[in-house]
């Protein structure tokens, strides 16, 4: 059945907070992200709301802990996978100008991915193709991208029939970045500079830069016994560079969330509506309410934004956009703590402006937990192994990679909260599915990325 953004319940609509004029909105929203980047111990953070008439931007704390230097309203951060949607935005440009088509194979263009001839270049925008996230980037730094889509991109790795289904993938955006060369006869970052951030007015920074030509914050992690961040070294192969290698400030993003709503010169009003259009497969279950091939969808109230959520090393980044009123709200922080701010922050916006801005996906009471029988077992993406089995206290619980097992709390919907051992708290897992034939539990979706069943040990 296709798939479509679900509509909010009659019953769970509420109406959107009242507008009322602030005293001093800029003030205000300096105010509370200075507090609230101090309760949650970031070292600093950006945040940039344009409302098609106003711009406010307001800025916090320090770039790198250990050199004391101020993060500014021009300080690039790094954006991890908010780096997808510009790599999209380059292959839909490709498209609109004759280069390539969205629904014809990927092999097509790359050979590495013969293996697999069903998979269209829509289906890698989309995560929709049923590739398997690729190898960490140490393992990555040791192989060519040819290489490494050959190796990743087989049939016997897929997920689940291409086109069919969500599983957020970062080999679909090496292959997409292998297609941005090979059409354009440029390098990514050459390609993503010269056709998308200097169009846009955006200094150029990556990961990795020997030499970067404008100030950039390092990423952190927090003791959370102490309180202490610490710088964070970014590691990323140079292959996953279309997947996650753009720094940048809140103001950049706001100037590229701009040209998606399609009122800019830089994406051609049917190119940024191609980017927001829901495909009927994603499912994307914990990361958004729906996809599109470059984009995340958000529902909130009765608007769908879109945009897109990135993590790097210690930093956390997001973007939203309302095509229908042209607002974009971006965020950016060098913590990893960064995501709760973000969260407490679109609601604080939301307060102050009455702009209901989605921090993420809709919530959704799913009732009282009910046992799951038939979750146990082993279930695989790619090299990363995902473990169901009983707790201590006889409940399911998911280890990946062995890691420290984490209590499950299972819903009649097939859905799952993965709970915090220590304070208790539910956050969002994933969702389990049945074979349609079967009936059986064959896969499971964690945090937007699916694994399949392997057995029932």
């Amino acid at each position: 059945m296709p798939y479509t953004i679900p509509a909010a319940p009659a019953a769970s609509r509420t109406p959107s907070p009242t507008p009322r004029e602030p005293r001093e909105p800029h003030r205000e929203l300096q105010d509370r992200l200075d507090a609230l980047a101090r309760s949650h111990r970031v070292p600093g953070a950006q945040l940039v709301l344009d409302t098609g008439t106003d711009v406010i931007a307001v800025h916090t704390g320090t770039a790198d802990v250990t050199t004391g230097s101020p993060l500014t309203a021009e300080t690039a951060v790094p954006l991890g996978s908010l780096t997808k949607p510009f790599t999209a935005a380059l292959v839909l440009l490709l498209a609109d100008d004759g280069d390539l088509d969205l629904d014809e194979p990927a092999a097509g263009q790359l050979p590495e991915l013969a293996g697999i001839p069903e998979v269209t270049i829509r289906h890698l925008l989309a995560h929709t193709g049923g590739l398997p996230t690729g190898p960490d980037s140490d393992t990555a730094a040791t192989t060519t991208a040819a290489r490494y889509l050959a190796a990743v991109c087989t049939d016997r790795d897929l997920l689940f029939a291409p086109g069919t289904d969500f599983s957020y993938s970062n080999a679909g955006y090496v292959a997409a970045g292998r297609l941005v060369e090979t059409v354009t006869g440029m390098p990514w970052p050459e390609a993503v500079r010269a056709l998308l951030l200097e169009p846009l007015g955006i200094r150029p920074a990556f990961t990795g830069d020997a030499a970067p030509t404008r100030p950039v914050a390092a990423g952190h992690a927090v003791n959370t016994a102490t309180g202490q961040a610490r710088p964070a070294r970014q590691n990323l192969a140079p292959l996953e560079a279309p997947a996650g290698a753009l720094l940048a400030s809140a103001l950049d993003l706001v100037a590229f969330g701009n040209a998606l709503t399609g009122r800019s010169d830089l994406l051609p009003p049917a190119v940024a509506k191609e980017m927001r259009r829901p495909e009927s497969a994603a499912r994307p279950g914990t990361l958004a309410d729906g996809w599109g091939p470059g984009l995340a969808l958000y529902r909130r109230d009765d608007r769908i934004w879109c945009g897109h959520d990135g993590n790097a090393q210690g930093t956390s980044c997001h973007l939203r956009v309302d095509p229908e009123s042209g607002t974009v709200v971006a965020f950016t922080g060098n913590s990893g703590s960064a995501t709760a701010l973000w969260r407490d922050l679109a609601e604080e916006v939301t307060r102050l402006t009455g702009i209901p801005v989605p921090a993420g996906p809709h919530s959704v009471d799913r009732g009282r937990p009910v046992d799951l029988p038939g979750c146990a077992g082993t279930y695989r993406n790619g090299t990363t192994t995902y473990r169901v089995a009983p707790g201590p206290d006889g409940a399911p619980a998911l280890s990946v990679d062995g890691d420290l097992p984490l209590p499950l709390v299972c819903y009649a919907d097939l859905s799952c909260d993965l709970r915090d051992p220590d304070t208790g708290r539910l956050e969002p897992g994933g969702r389990f599915h049945r074979d349609p034939a079967t009936g059986r539990v064959d896969r499971v979706q964690i945090s937007g990325r699916t694994a399949r069943r392997t057995d029932d040990g």
